[in-house]
Parts: structure tokens; C-alpha cells; sequence
């Protein structure tokens, strides 16, 4: 039978090891940050200390098969909620879905008492985030061309980022990644990271996306 310390301990435990994987995805701003990331872990964890609870009332193993796997189940579901397609065809929040699928597994682990697990894959977990994000990167860099990220303040309507996406695609331009926030009800706000093939015509297109109509700001960083 479980303490109330351990209980507690097992719910802290749970809040620290995601907490370490939700503030990663909060400073890069997304979908799912610090708290969905620890409250997934924390339920989870919940969910687990109270399949043994039952199994201790009435003696069986079968709450602990059927809530863990509700559990993975309900995961999937919050998960595809942070995936979105953009007006490119690019997919963005697949790390982040599968980051809630991996702090749910941890706490239901937690929850479980196999702490080493936990404390293993919450290592593993911010060393593929952090460390492979860095090495993707590095031989992006590599390739013969150059990466840079390029932020545009449009008026919000239809078809910008056709427009966008056109005069990208005449320079040759690929795109790795986009997030689009909506600043007000008229304004959004475009942040791409893009592929130049040729640096030299980096001012080329973005004094061509500046000259877009209803575009009101372009910017370019490394």
C-alpha cells in the first residue's frame, strides 16, 4: 500500500522531469509549453498511483492495463491538437506532439516507481531536443548555401502566402520551417527559417517580399 510520501514524492518527481522537457519547448514558443508539458506528466502520474489504489481495494491487475493505456491513448489525441499544417504543405509540432507522448509515458512510469527509467529517459529526451535540434543545424550549415530566418509583418487576408511562397520559389528558396502568429485581428506576423542557394541574393528577395502589397515589415536573421 502506498505511503502518503510516496504519493508526494512520486507527483514531485513527475512535475520536475517534465518540467525540464516543457521548459525547452517553451522557449522556442511552442504550441505546448511548461505547464500542458507538466500537467500531462502530473495526470499521468495520477492515473498510475490510482490503478494501484484500485488494485489494492479489489485485488486485481486490471485497472493498471486499462487506465496506462487510456492514458497513451488520450496523449495521442492532445498531441494531434499541436500539429498543424501550414498554407505550404509544411507540418509543424510533431516534436512537440511527440514530447507530450514521451512526459506521459514518464509519469506513468514515475507513477509505477521504476525511477531509473524515468530519470533515463527524461536524459534522453532533452539530449534528442536540445543536442540533435543543434546537430541538424550544424550540417544544415554545411550544405552548400546558407540558412537564415526571415520575419514579415503582413495585413492578415487570404493569399499571402501564396504571394510569399511565389516569390520564394522564382529565387529558388526553400523553406525549413514556418510559424505564423496572429498578432491582432488585422496583422500576423510570418516567421520562416529558409534555405538560400545563393547569399548573394538575400537583399534581392527581401526587398521583393517588402514590395508585396499589404506586406508592412521584412526583417532577416541568422
Amino acid at each position: 500500500m502506498l505511503t502518503a510520501k510516496d504519493v508526494a514524492f512520486r507527483l514531485l518527481l513527475s512535475l520536475f522531469l517534465s518540467s525540464i522537457i516543457g521548459l525547452d519547448r517553451e522557449s522556442i514558443n511552442k504550441p505546448a509549453g511548461l505547464r500542458t508539458h507538466v500537467l500531462v506528466s502530473l495526470a499521468s502520474t495520477l492515473i498510475m498511483l490510482l490503478t494501484f489504489y484500485l488494485n489494492n481495494i479489489y485485488g486485481s491487475h486490471e485497472f493498471t492495463d486499462r487506465l496506462a493505456a487510456q492514458v497513451i491513448s488520450g496523449v495521442g489525441f492532445l498531441g494531434a491538437g499541436t500539429i498543424l499544417r501550414r498554407d505550404k504543405g509544411g507540418v509543424t509540432g510533431l516534436t512537440t506532439a511527440a514530447s507530450l507522448w514521451a512526459v506521459a509515458a514518464i509519469g506513468l512510469t514515475v507513477g509505477a516507481g521504476f525511477y531509473f527509467g524515468a530519470f533515463l529517459t527524461t536524459i534522453l529526451v532533452i539530449i534528442i531536443l536540445i543536442a540533435f535540434q543543434r546537430l541538424g543545424s550544424f550540417f544544415s550549415k554545411r550544405r552548400k548555401g546558407y540558412v537564415t530566418h526571415i520575419c514579415i509583418t503582413s495585413v492578415d487576408k487570404p493569399g499571402q502566402i501564396g504571394k510569399i511562397g511565389q516569390v520564394l520559389g522564382e529565387y529558388n528558396i526553400s523553406i525549413n520551417s514556418i510559424d505564423i502568429e496572429h498578432k491582432d485581428e488585422n496583422l500576423v506576423n510570418i516567421e520562416m527559417e529558409v534555405y538560400l542557394k545563393n547569399l548573394d541574393k538575400k537583399y534581392e528577395v527581401i526587398k521583393k517580399l517588402a514590395s508585396i502589397e499589404d506586406i508592412l515589415e521584412v526583417s532577416q536573421y541568422n
